[in-house]
């Protein structure tokens, strides 16, 4: 007899269904930017405008249907291709981790190391591992997924589980982590300027918000290791696929002793990174000594990059995989093959965003959608949730939590500072909301890769199949959140140390 689906499953069943009846991704972008061209002619047409809170700079909804729209779609077209920053960040991981897939290494390493974690501890690993991914920035988003959903694959559970909590953990979970973040100072930053407009004397620094942040990922590790558990792997069933992956490792007769060379070099590589990170004016730390932030931070994609390099190179020709310089170039060439769909998609995504940004229609509902919350007149805490649920809803359409934050902070961090409420309070709300959204917007610039991945296993797979399995997760991180950051309030328990909600 067929188990009876719950409300919220069949829910999701709809989601898909409907998501599913989207068109192609690549025609759906280049259908929204064309929309795009349209709404920036219509509102140009009312002369629509906004103040820029930051400059206090008049800005008028630019039409791209115009001559000098016209100008700016041909001439920046390959500029915003070749320019998206995550397109970048995707091909350079790619390259680096790709070697060690094609090598073999990932298929041994996980074997032999991984799998012999406790099963009931693996789901809230990923989760975990995902979480403290935020370290390497935006790059844990390429490098985790794939990783823990061939984790799942291997012990026998759905892959497409593995890769949604992995990608959960990165990208919903993205704010929190147990240590100070390259995200804590560039947000401290923004907020210390925003509260600059009232008060010169407050100053948020990157420790502010590090209290709430250490209580965040080990609560949102449980959280996320149940919502695997009891939502996303039932739903998905039992996996049926075709096989994904062939024992390399296991028919290469050097592969233990590759495996444990692999593991020397990349031993010694993280060394030299670390002995250089510490030395008398390393070129790693910033000016005034500093690790956050420093080119360490900002440079933390290719020192990953050189690091799979090293290690799949060291694999690779200790297990006779790697012969000639010919066999590295060849399996790096493979993996970004495998990456063809996406870099097609980045073109139409890459289009939109810039149209929207140059139109200035981003910063006009930002601005206006905030000072329609103002004139609700909320006073309490009632205010606060508002304002999260606001933030939430904006990540749909700015997904850049900096660039978000910069046109935020200077309406609500003095708003809510005459209020009564402490900046670095203002910014762990803006904070959980802007990330506990991403995984589930279209706009995020990691949904097509994440999205190839999950066709890797399951052929048929589109925005729709990918929307319902983040959507438990990103539901489940904003209610969470939302709780501790009320625990929080209402406990007196400090956001980070010596910082309460209240001036």
């Amino acid at each position: 007899m067929k188990e009876k689906k719950g409300f919220f499953q069949r829910f999701l069943d709809v989601v898909e269904r409907v998501g599913n009846k989207l068109p192609d991704p690549f025609l759906l972008f280049i259908g929204l930017a064309v929309m795009m061209i349209i709404v920036s002619w219509v509102f140009n047409l009312f002369h629509a405008s906004v103040v820029h809170p930051g400059t206090g700079k008049t800005l008028e909804v630019k039409s791209l249907i115009s001559g000098e729209g016209l100008q700016f779609i041909l001439n920046s077209m390959i500029d915003n291709f070749t320019g998206f920053a995550p397109l970048g960040i995707v091909l350079v991981m790619m390259l680096g981790i790709g070697l060690t897939d094609k090598v073999g290494f990932l298929d041994y390493a996980i074997r032999k190391t991984i799998l012999k974690s406790p099963p009931f501890l693996l789901t809230y690993t990923v989760v975990f591992v995902g979480i403290m991914g935020n370290l390497a920035s935006d790059a844990a988003n390429v490098l985790i997924p794939p990783l823990t959903a061939l984790v799942f694959y291997k012990v026998g559970r759905h892959p497409l589980a593995g890769l949604a909590a992995g990608f959960a953990g990165a990208g919903a979970g993205f704010t929190a982590n147990l240590m100070i973040s390259g995200m804590d100072n560039l947000l401290a930053g923004l907020s210390t300027e925003a509260a600059a407009i009232l008060d010169k004397t407050i100053m948020v620094t990157p420790a502010d918000n590090w209290y709430f942040n250490i209580v965040s990922t080990l609560v949102l590790t449980v959280v996320g290791g149940l919502v695997t558990t009891k939502f996303v792997e039932p739903r998905l069933g039992k996996y049926e696929g075709e096989a994904v992956e062939e024992d390399k490792a296991e028919e290469l007769p050097n592969a233990k002793k590759a495996f444990i060379n692999a593991l020397i070099a990349g031993g010694i590589f993280i060394a030299i990174i670390a002995i250089t990170i510490f030395l008398p004016n390393s070129p790693l730390r910033s000016e005034d000594g500093k690790i956050v932030p420093s080119p360490f931070l900002s440079g933390i994609v290719p020192i990953i990059f050189f690091f799979f390099l090293v290690v799949g190179i060291t694999f690779g020709l200790t297990a006779g995989k790697i012969r000639s310089s010919k066999d590295i170039s060849k399996y790096m060439g493979e993996s970004i093959k495998d990456m063809s769909s996406y870099i097609v998609l980045v073109f139409a995504i890459a289009q939109f965003t810039a149209y929207f940004s140059w139109s200035n229609l981003g910063t006009w509902v930002a601005v206006h959608g905030a000072e329609f919350l103002t004139s609700i007149h909320f006073t309490g805490i009632g205010l606060i949730l508002a304002y999260v649920l606001f933030s939430a809803l904006l990540n749909f359409l700015i997904t850049s939590g900096s660039a978000k934050w910069a046109i935020e902070a200077p309406i609500f961090v003095p708003m809510f500072m005459q209020l009564g409420y402490h900046p670095a309070f203002s910014q762990a709300a803006y904070r959980i909301a802007d990330s506990s959204t991403n995984v589930i917007t279209p706009l995020y610039p990691y949904m097509i890769i994440v999205l190839s991945f999950m066709q890797k296993y399951d052929k048929k797979a589109s925005i729709g199949t990918y929307i319902s399995l983040m959507l438990p997760y990103s539901i489940a991180f904003l209610l969470t959140w939302i709780i501790l950051l009320l625990v929080f309030y209402y406990t007196g328990i400090p956001y980070g140390p010596g910082i309460h909600p209240h001036l």
